[in-house]
């Protein structure tokens, strides 16, 4: 009988010890996941932020292009810096999302300027900033969309048991998306 106690006893610790054992792994597997959608998220943070600055790092020699032609547009010129500052000054998703809209609806009153100076459209300098112009929008827009998924992605993750369970224990809070303004589907037409 006393032997048949401690197998039994044995075998109910052993499964304790699985169970536990189950339990952890899972918890570390969990961790890790949400860990790794959290990365990813300010990863692709990271990629909006640089593609947003290499704009903000544009604007200045735009400005200063079309300036030369077009110097008596200064209230269009204060837009656009007024904007840029905004955007390099912002500090999270939705400020950037906010500054970013402002930007291009300075960019395309600017842009709209050089139809008015057919000249300022031939100009190689002028030409060669607008593609990049074009092409940055372009990163900024599959940031965005890569930055989007990610945030979906980890959301889920923390609303959905066992990530809802993680993310309460370790403080995982909900990720912003990049939300732009209605009206703001359309990059600045950069090949005018």
């Amino acid at each position: 009988m006393k032997s048949e106690a401690k197998s039994s006893s044995k075998t109910g610790l052993i499964a304790c010890l699985i169970v536990v054992a189950v339990l952890v792994i899972g918890g570390i597997v969990g961790y890790n996941s949400l860990v790794s959608k959290q990365t990813d998220v300010e990863e692709y943070a990271s990629n909006i932020d640089a593609q947003l600055q290499r704009r903000a790092d544009l604007i200045p020699n735009l400005v200063k292009t079309v300036k030369s032609y077009a110097e008596h547009e200064t209230e269009v010129f204060e837009a656009v810096n007024e904007a840029r500052e905004k955007l390099v000054g912002a500090k999270d998703m939705e400020a950037k999302a906010e500054a970013n809209e402002e930007v291009s609806a300075a960019l395309t009153k600017l842009v709209a300027i050089a139809e008015n100076y057919p000249e300022l459209k031939s100009d190689k300098v002028y030409v060669d900033l607008m593609d990049e112009l074009a092409g940055t929008e372009n990163r900024i827009s599959y940031a965005r969309e890569k930055y989007n998924s990610a945030v979906g992605s980890y959301n889920k993750a923390i609303k959905k048991f066992p990530g809802a369970l993680f993310a309460s224990l370790f403080g995982f809070e909900k990720a912003e998306m990049f939300k732009a303004s209605e009206g703001a589907e359309t990059a600045p037409d950069a090949n005018l």
